[in-house]
């Protein structure tokens, strides 16, 4: 019998006690919330699929509040305990919930995170609609990927394309949603592993939420 999503990943964030990706900050997101988070001081972030929480650590280490909603509560729980050894646990929310259906805990928020959520494109389109319907208008949402267009030179990530979206089927997806896009590309990137960055392509997204 197949193993459900939760399942999955609950099993893999409890095979060990080290974080499997890391307390690093992912680099595009860091490179693309920067400017964000220094033009305003104590703002409000969902890190959606946010796993282990490197990404929700990082945003409250610089005085944000931050939801992590993940489907895993072995990996919130992680999450949890790696916030506290930072010193941010009162910055910190964790929520065990869907991607493609989920409530924030600090609605309305002034941006959306949502690093390497790599599910079925119906699924991820949800996901990004319940995410932009949770930003306040003028915040942003910011994307990362692997991206479909160059499968076969990635160091890691899904084999199947179908979980893996690229610049068409990101801008299709927001085409009916009301945000403007202000990049959405294909970078050569870096995976962070335990044996240091290993190559990848990188699918990114900024769009402003109207």
């Amino acid at each position: 019998m197949d193993k459900t999503p939760a399942e999955y990943w609950n099993e893999k964030f409890s095979a060990t006690d080290d974080l499997i990706y890391t307390e690093t900050v992912n680099r595009f997101v860091e490179e693309l919330a920067s400017p964000i988070v220094a033009a305003k001081k104590k703002g409000k972030v969902i890190d959606l699929a946010g796993g282990e929480g490197r990404n929700s650590v990082w945003f409250a280490e610089r005085g944000w509040q931050a939801e992590n909603i993940d489907i895993s509560s072995a990996g919130l729980t992680k999450f949890l305990a790696f916030a506290e050894r930072r010193g941010v646990s009162e910055k910190v929310f964790a929520n065990c919930a869907d991607a493609t259906g989920f409530e924030s805990v600090l609605y309305p928020v002034d941006l959306g995170v949502v690093a390497y959520l790599q599910i079925k494109q119906e699924s991820l389109a949800e996901a990004l609609e319940c995410l932009i319907d949770q930003i306040k208008p003028g915040g942003h949402v910011i994307g990362v990927w692997h991206s479909r267009d160059n499968m076969d030179n990635d160091y890691n990530g899904p084999r199947d394309a179908d979980v893996r979206p690229s610049v068409a089927t990101i801008t299709e997806m927001l085409s009916g949603l009301p945000v403007e896009i202000e990049v959405l590309e294909n970078r050569d990137g870096q995976v962070q592993t335990k044996e240091g960055l290993k190559p990848s392509v990188t699918l990114v997204l900024k769009a402003k939420v109207l």
